[in-house]
């Protein structure tokens, strides 16, 4: 009785779906639990196949129906269907299959892949999407093959199987698109076939190359999750065919192997980051008209090497000239680091943070600390220089009151540390502008000056020392746009101190304060001169800066690749009484 109740429910099961095959009693797949699924083609073209994967812990894609299958598990692989004809089965963009004919189609495809698999869920991949791009309206005929494509992927889901749809290029998602990505996702899983620049990312290194992978994974994943379909219905298939997807051409050998490599831990971390459910790798089998690739098999094994340094011996198959590092360039940062910069000092995100609540944007934040690390590697400067310029300051926008001083900076959003490092950085910046070399000023830019600044306030002065300010002189006109804001406050003929950023020094008035049109010009020349040249040094320190910014940007590994854009970022801006004269 038992029997006969076990075969009546068979018999139901199988006319419910709509297919009497006699696999629906197959045992379940032993497919791993982890996520992702790491899925590798093969078939008996790899000749390869029987050293580098025939083994437990991978999950093996083959269209085979014959032995290779068996022999795969038989080594302890889990296997998968890979369809390599689905236009076949669904038609094309432009010459539909018969829509009559889809769901008997589909449950002839089931079959065939219970019996490669040999279990009754099996996991099967679809080879692949015509027309992911297609802009809607569609046309009657490709609105009909995407009709066929999800009635064959539910037809699949509802016989027990797990269907991935391969899709070579971007998805449009206006109109009618999205809805239909998001069916297609509700009975399959989307995975994304992944072409990157090998040569582009081989001559950018493994930082900046690693970089390139994981954003443009995430750009190609982000397509999809802004339609609505969820990243756990998603995954990426790596290309490393010999051709135009794949290798094209590079060379050397380890510069391949190193790309490979790379490509391995970029979709780990993204596949983790957005909880994909699948990474698969193609290309592993050599098809004409491309020539053999001898470098096949090292290849394979670093990829599993790169995954699992337990599935294969990546560095002593890829030989001399190899890099076997699995964390250069790889997002593996501590706790309140932002960026590391290789021999700089890392980028904290606390001080990101603190950057962040003065300027009230993340982004230039992030700019204002590349640029503070850039001028820090160049030059140091001490806590007295600091204290110096600190004083400067609440002395003369202050009055002395230091009250009055963290009053403002509590106001503006800043600590005193933070203060204390943009006070830092403009000692810096001026030791460096002291160092570049920049073109006399013209007799026609001194005179375009002068009358452009006729108004600008201008005094004869004299000084106990030499001072930047008067053109490395002990006496001049100095200038309210270079000279400290003390100098046209003091008595005229009578000594007083001027505090500057750099210390004290003794001044002597020698006239009243009068607008600069009023001097001769040939008084004033040595002071316009010397603005201008102050000018022209800010310019080249703003290039110099960027220089160094964009250097530090190649060797940067950032927290989500978030590396600070090399963008001019003054921030006296948002805390302007810090501006030293």
């Amino acid at each position: 009785m038992r029997l006969l109740l076990a075969a009546f429910l068979c018999a139901a099961a199988a006319a419910a779906t709509g297919a009497g095959s006699p696999h629906a009693a197959a045992p379940a797949c032993s497919l791993p639990a982890s996520s992702p699924l790491w899925i590798d083609y093969t078939d008996a073209t790899v000749p390869f196949w029987k050293e580098v994967f025939a083994q437990p812990g991978l999950v093996l894609a083959t269209p085979g129906t014959g032995g290779l299958p068996a022999q795969l598990r038989a080594a302890g692989a889990a296997t998968a269907y890979f369809d390599l004809t689905f236009k076949s089965r669904v038609g094309t963009t432009d010459v539909p299959a018969d829509p009559a004919t889809i769901v008997d189609t589909a449950n002839k495809l089931y079959d065939v892949a219970v019996r490669s698999t040999g279990c009754s869920t099996p996991a099967i991949a679809e080879n692949e999407l015509f027309g992911a791009s297609l802009t809607t309206p569609w046309s009657p005929q490709n609105a009909q093959y995407r009709a066929n494509v999800l009635a064959f992927l539910r037809q699949l889901a509802a016989r027990g199987a797990h269907p991935y749809l391969l899709v070579p290029s971007p998805p449009y998602g206006g109109g009618e698109a999205a809805d239909w990505w998001r069916q297609v996702a509700q009975v399959a899983d989307v995975v994304r076939e992944f072409y990157p620049n090998v040569k582009g990312v081989a001559a950018a290194g493994p930082i900046v190359g690693s970089r390139i992978l994981r954003v443009q994974m995430r750009q190609a994943i982000a397509a999809f999750t802004a339609l609505g379909v969820p990243a756990s219905r998603l995954g990426l298939m790596l290309e490393f065919e010999s051709g135009a997807g794949g290798r094209n051409g590079l060379e050397p050998a380890a510069a391949w192997f190193e790309v490979v490599k790379l490509e391995a831990l970029a979709a780990r971390q993204v596949a983790g980051e957005l909880g994909l459910a699948s990474v698969w790798s193609w290309g592993w089998a050599t098809y004409r008209p491309v020539p053999a690739d001898a470098d096949k098999h090292a290849a394979a094994c670093v990829y599993l090497w790169a995954r699992s340094q337990s599935l294969c011996d990546g560095p002593e198959e890829a030989g001399p000239g190899f890099d076997s590092s699995l964390t250069e360039g790889q997002l593996d940062l501590p706790g309140d680091v932002f960026c590391t910069l290789g021999a700089v000092p890392a980028l904290a995100m606390s001080t990101r943070a603190r950057l962040t609540a003065l300027t009230g944007d993340a982004e230039v934040a992030g700019s204002a600390l590349l640029a503070l690390a850039a001028s820090r590697q160049a030059v140091t400067v001490t806590a007295r220089q600091v204290d110096t310029a600190e004083n400067v300051v609440v002395g003369e926008r202050f009055r002395g009151s230091r009250a009055a001083y963290l009053a403002a900076l509590a106001r503006a959003k800043a600590t005193r540390s933070l203060a204390r490092t943009v006070l830092a950085d403009e000692l810096r910046a001026r030791q460096i502008e002291s160092q570049l070399q920049v073109a006399e000023p013209t007799s026609a830019a001194v005179a375009a000056y002068r009358a452009a600044y006729g108004s600008t306030r201008a005094r004869l002065v004299a000084a106990a020392t030499p001072v930047d300010w008067l053109a490395g002189q002990t006496s001049g006109v100095a200038l309210e746009t270079t000279a400290p804001r003390g100098v046209f406050a003091l008595p005229t003929g009578r000594d007083g101190i001027v505090t500057t950023s750099q210390g004290t020094v003794v001044v002597r008035p020698l006239g009243p304060s009068l607008p600069l049109a009023v001097f001769p010009a040939t008084l004033v020349r040595r002071a316009i001169v010397s603005a201008l040249v102050g000018l022209g040094r800010e310019q080249a320190y703003r290039s110099w800066l960027q220089q160094q910014e964009a250097t530090l940007q190649n060797a940067a590994v950032c927290r989500g690749d978030d590396v600070p854009a090399p963008l001019p970022v003054d921030l006296t801006e948002y805390l302007p009484f810090l501006r030293l004269p």
